[in-house]
């Protein structure tokens, strides 16, 4: 193989190829060019210059007459002119139709018949035939032979084969045959297409030279021919003869026109063919570039194949590399040897060679004096040396090449050499460590590996140096940290994986082979005591964010923190962690919030059950005050220090976690996400949405209007002035007023000192005749103060609007005692029930402290859960269920929430309620109710329009309407409130009010059936009359559902009912059917068929008493056949007043004259079509 492949190289040494300035002159037709060219050059090309002075030209400008001239006159002088024109004297459509009917022929009898039809009856050789011939014969003998070599080509199915021909192989005849084939193509061009021409040139001694001269007489082809060679080639064109051939012809191709053999390695590198090709042509112009410091095209082509992104390419050559491998032996001639060995000299130019002896002293060790190492490496070669360290480790990595002696020991002197403190240094002392730890093979020999602890030592001591000089944050020392702690905790797969990043590509790395190094970084360099040790020591990242990439200290902190190295040698992080915390700015980093998470882990679980002291140090109480008062204790005090808001967040996480890990420990993701998870689980009443959609309100545009209006006036109260106004204002309203106002401009923060004084006065507004305006105004400012200090804000209050009793000290509450029993905020002074703005502010109260009571019973539930273990362990043994006791403390705690929540609501239900003295005037939720939808349907004023406005702006009504919107928050929130509320029920006449108040009433739908179906009578009554007026605010198919099943019920209580019981039953339900036939007609017949039915049952009852029932059992009947005569009965009062045989006493004749006024009400509803 290797002499067929000296035979390639060989062959056409000594044959005239086309020079490139000949070529370029061909391919512009620059006459000049070519008259300048030498004989022999110029002979190489007559056949184009001929068929271009002869043809008829498509260009008919003078400029090309001119230039033809001068052809015609460049050409009189030579001697093979004539046989060119000869050669185009023929007749070559007779020529195409004879090669037609040949290989029809060829085709008919086989591929190796000896029959031809072009040239017949040979009597000597192909050589002697051709000298012998005319020019149409040596036509004819040359398109014989090439058309059965392509003929062979196409039957042998890929497979290379070698054709001897006497043709292509006479060096005398040499040029004469390359004129014919240079015509024939040229005159037959559908016949011999120039690509299959070129296919089938490979196969034939010097075809690569008739190549070039075919190509050279046809510029224009050259990259077609060039794309059909590659695209028709080997995907390893090393390992056979014609991948070879082919690959030496492209690269002949290439030498007479290298301006595009860059686009003809493209091309190689789309088909993924010829490697060798890409690899030659990449060195051919490699040898042309005159820089000789920046990166070489060879580092270039060859680091893009393997790093790139088209996993293909990298597969393909990789292979290229391994076959290349396997051969036994290469020579110079070999591609992949030509390359190693121009890498090599790349490597070896950039390594000075300097004789020292400092490394000897620092190692410590007996070296012979004339020992040469490498050490400094040149600033401007530190980028190419970086850049040769990725490609050897990609090509040993990822191609699987195996160094030699040599290329080993001439890296392990690069990755050895120290780089000027430059951000380019950093980067290439970052590599060689990585390559190190990739391939500690590199390390073969006792002076070797001590040369590598040198270095490594080296590292350590100048790490400081190179971080402060070159500027980069992120520096080696940081790595070479994380790289022992990894070793210490045996994390080899980590330590891979940070090879990996650092390199920018994904290598196997078998774990077994860096069981030296870590015995080396374990044992002699970094032992687990001096990495903790030293990491205390080294600087915070100052000013961290998420802008500052590559390993940092915090990576080695949060490596040590996990594996417990602080806890286990006793060394302080805290003060680290707290300093670290303090440098740090958006964008978030995000190594920071794992470092709190596991630093706070380390503070709460000890290192070992066999120590539990060893955990680490909090942040104390003062450090994060600091944070917030911007005070830095120690001997350098320092005032109004402002730390960014990101410090300040981050303290915040850490408390915040710090307190919930206390309880369970979390993992938690993002800083804001992870806040607002704490916030809302441990401080519910610190989450609510009316507080944020007020926050935004305070914090908008209208604030920065009204920050724009303020005035020194406003800035100049003081508290002690708003005191005095408030001690006025049984007097004088206007200075509270004005002040209030002004203290509206002020910002949240602003407004807290007053926050005492106002809500200590609070009581002063209940009296009367205070304006409604200082009531709305307080209002505002008390929800603007609710935004930054809510729970302290809240106590005042509470404590300021108790009920003030005469010779009774009011209580003073606390935090605590209003988180255990909320509804202490319902006993304030009664007339904070008629007074909206402060009602207001109670029910926001109420609200917040009933979340509060939630968080603060689950958190003493987890708190006594350890203690209390013991006890339930022997409870357990009683009763015999493993989680019985445990269960049983949770519905003890839901059971508490449930009655707590529902009392809340029960207390609000009541005070909806008129009290007597509005009673005395006429008020009542009822009437209120009519007088809503009477404004609403009523079109022209009115009286009894105005008398309902007057109503609808009462405090009662103002009132009922808060207490309905927070009522409907609170059955959103949990549906099982709802739910217990109404199985409790509570008076009939607030039903109205809540059906029309509140909107989510309706999921009441969802168990009236179960409520019906309880057995006592009250509920059953107070469900059919909450369903009638379902039915009217919600006319849905299920209401209707239910409503049938509420009519239902009540026939089936009709037949097991007392006397007693169904008076008292059906006395209030039966003004329900009135509201169920409004809502839904189809009810109609079902509900008068009901009422029949009780009036016969009541009838039947007093038949042996009276006869004076008949009559109304008579009416009834004929009001059920005739109702359209019975429709204006409504208008006579004894009818709707129920006037008629009151006499009676009789609890059934009472009952049939209800059923008798129920029936005429709908009968009218029903005419009347309301």
């Amino acid at each position: 193989m290797n002499e067929g492949s000296t035979v390639i190289m060989t062959e056409c040494t000594s044959l005239q190829f086309v020079s490139p300035f000949a070529f370029e002159a061909m391919q512009k037709v620059d006459v000049v060019r070519l008259a300048s060219l030498s004989d022999p050059e110029l002979r190489l090309l007559l056949p184009c210059l001929v068929r271009m002075a002869l043809c008829a030209p498509a260009d008919q400008s003078q400029s090309w007459a001119q230039d033809k001239k001068l052809i015609l006159r460049l050409l009189s002088g030579v001697e093979a002119v004539n046989s060119i024109v000869a050669l185009l004297s023929v007749d070559f459509h007779a020529l195409e139709q004879d090669a037609s009917k040949e290989q029809q022929l060829r085709h008919k009898l086989g591929g190796g018949s000896g029959e031809s039809i072009l040239v017949s009856q040979l009597q000597h050789g192909l050589t002697l035939e051709f000298e012998h011939s005319d020019s149409p014969r040596r036509l004819r003998l040359v398109l014989s032979e090439l058309l059965a070599i392509m003929n062979k080509v196409s039957e042998s199915s890929g497979e290379f084969f070698f054709k001897s021909s006497e043709l292509f192989e006479s060096p005398v005849y040499l040029e004469e045959a390359a004129d014919v084939l240079c015509i024939l193509q040229a005159e037959l061009p559908s016949l011999l297409p120039i690509v299959d021409v070129a296919e089938a040139l490979l196969h034939v001694r010097n075809g690569a030279w008739f190549l070039c001269l075919l190509v050279a007489n046809v510029p224009d082809s050259f990259n077609e021919v060039c794309r059909g060679l590659i695209k028709n080639g080997e995907r390893q064109d090393e390992e056979s003869l014609g991948g070879r051939r082919r690959t030496d012809a492209l690269r002949f191709l290439c030498k007479m026109n290298p301006s595009q053999a860059l686009k003809v390695r493209g091309m190689v590198v789309e088909e993924c063919h010829l490697p060798g090709l890409g690899v030659a042509l990449t060195l051919d112009h490699t040898k042309n570039e005159a820089s000789e410091d920046g990166v070489s095209d060879l580092v270039c082509f060859v680091s893009g194949l393997l790093l790139g992104t088209n996993a293909k390419v990298r597969t393909w050559f990789g292979t290229f590399i391994r076959n290349g491998q396997q051969r036994k032996r290469e020579t110079s001639s070999s591609v992949l040897w030509q390359m190693r060995r121009q890498l090599l000299l790349e490597l070896m130019g950039i390594l000075p060679t300097v004789r020292s002896t400092r490394l000897v002293e620092e190692a410590d060790v007996e070296m012979e004096p004339s020992v040469s190492v490498y050490s400094g490496l040149k600033e401007e070669h530190v980028v190419k040396a970086s850049a040769l360290l990725r490609l050897y480790c990609a090509l040993m990595g990822i191609a699987g090449l195996k160094p030699t002696e040599e290329e080993a020991e001439q890296l392990l002197q690069l990755m050895t050499s120290r780089p000027p403190a430059t951000p380019a240094g950093v980067r290439f002392v970052s590599l060689s460590f990585c390559m190190l730890l990739a391939f500690s093979t590199l390390v073969s020999t006792p002076e070797q590996e001590q040369l590598m602890v040198v270095w490594l030592s080296w590292m350590i001591k100048e790490e400081a140096y190179f971080e402060s000089t070159s500027g980069v944050s992120a520096s080696f020392g940081e790595m070479l940290l994380l790289v022992a702690m990894y070793f210490h905790s045996n994390q080899l797969s980590a330590i891979i994986d940070l090879v990996c990043s650092t390199l920018g590509m994904k290598i196997v790395i078998k774990p077994s082979s860096l069981s030296r190094m870590k015995t080396i970084f374990t044992q002699e360099i970094f032992t687990e005591q001096v990495v903790t040790a030293h990491a205390v020591r080294v600087p915070v990242t100052s000013n961290l964010s998420a802008n500052i990439t590559g390993f940092l200290p915090i990576h080695c902190i949060y490596q040590l923190l996990r594996s417990r190295s602080f806890t286990k040698h006793k060394v302080s992080i805290k003060d680290w962690i707290y300093r670290q915390l303090c440098e740090t700015s958006t964008p978030l980093h995000p190594q920071l919030l794992p470092l709190i998470d596991v630093y706070i882990n380390s503070i709460l679980t000890p290192a070992s059950k066999s120590n539990p002291e060893a955990t680490n140090q909090p942040v104390t109480e003062q450090e994060i005050l600091n944070i917030f008062q911007g005070v830095i204790g120690g001997d350098n005090m320092r005032l109004n220090q402002r730390f960014s808001i990101t410090a300040q967040l981050l303290v915040l996480y850490y408390i915040l976690s710090y307190e919930e890990a206390l309880l369970a420990n979390t993992k938690t993701l993002g800083l804001h996400s992870a806040l607002l998870r704490l916030l809302a689980t441990n401080y519910p009443h610190l989450c609510i949405v009316d507080d944020w959609i007020c926050e935004e309100e305070i914090t908008g545009t209208d604030a920065l209007l009204r920050r724009m209006l303020l005035t020194n006036n406003a800035k100049n109260h003081s508290p002690k002035q708003l005191q005095e106004a408030f001690s006025a204002v049984p007097v004088s309203h206007t200075q509270v007023m004005q002040i209030l106002e002004h203290l509206t401009l002020l910002s949240a923060s602003e407004l807290i000192p007053y926050a005492e004084v106002l809500t200590s006065n609070m009581n002063q507004l209940l009296n009367s005749g205070v304006p409604r305006r200082i009531l709305q105004t307080v209002n505002k400012l008390w929800m603007v103060l609710n935004t930054v200090m809510p729970r302290r804000l809240w106590v005042m209050t509470v404590n300021a609007l108790q009920p003030s009793i005469k010779f009774v000290r009011q209580q003073k509450y606390t935090q605590n005692d209003l988180m255990i029993d909320p509804l202490i905020v319902l006993r304030c002074d009664q007339r904070v029930h008629r007074c909206p703005p402060l009602m207001d502010i109670t029910l926001h109260m109420l609200n917040g402290y009933l979340l509060a009571s939630k968080a603060y019973l689950s958190a003493h539930l987890k708190e006594t859960a350890e203690q209390d273990r013991p006890s339930q362990n022997n409870t357990i043994g009683l009763i015999g269920q493993n989680d019985g006791p445990e269960v049983t403390r949770e519905e003890l705690k839901n059971a508490l929430l449930a009655a707590q929540d529902s009392a809340a609501v029960q207390i609000l239900l009541e005070i909806c309620l008129p009290t007597e003295e509005e009673k005395s005037k006429g008020v009542n939720t009822d009437s209120m109710l009519r007088n809503v939808q009477s404004v609403i349907t009523t079109s022209a004023p009115n009286k009894g329009m105005e008398e309902g406005e007057d109503s609808l702006l009462c405090n009662l009504r103002e009132v009922q309407c808060l207490i309905c919107c927070l009522l409907h928050q609170m059955y959103i929130a949990d549906p099982n409130i709802a739910k217990l509320v109404h199985f409790q029920g509570y008076p009939c006449e607030l039903l109205p009010l809540t059906v029309a108040g509140i909107p989510s009433m309706h999921i009441c739908l969802d168990f009236i059936p179960e409520l019906i179906a309880q057995p006592e009578l009250e509920k059953q009554i107070f469900a059919i009359q909450l369903l009638s007026h379902l039915c009217i605010q919600y006319s849905l198919p299920k209401s209707l559902s239910v409503a049938r099943l509420a009519v239902n019920v009540m026939g089936t209580l009709l037949t097991v009912l007392t006397q007693a019981k169904r008076y008292a039953f059906f006395m209030p339900t039966l003004p329900s059917l009135v509201s169920f036939c409004r809502a839904f007609p189809p009810l109609y017949e079902d509900i008068m068929s009901l009422l029949i039915q009780i009036g016969q049952v009541c009838a039947s009852d007093v038949a042996t008493q009276t006869r004076d029932i008949d009559p109304i059992i008579t009416r009834l009947q004929q009001i059920k056949e005739k109702p359209s005569g019975w429709s204006g009965i409504c208008k006579d009062p004894s009818y709707k007043n129920g006037s008629r045989d009151i006499g009676s006493m009789d609890p059934d004749v009472q009952l049939c004259h209800c059923i008798e006024s129920t029936i005429i009400e709908i009968i009218n509803m029903s005419v009347s079509g309301i």
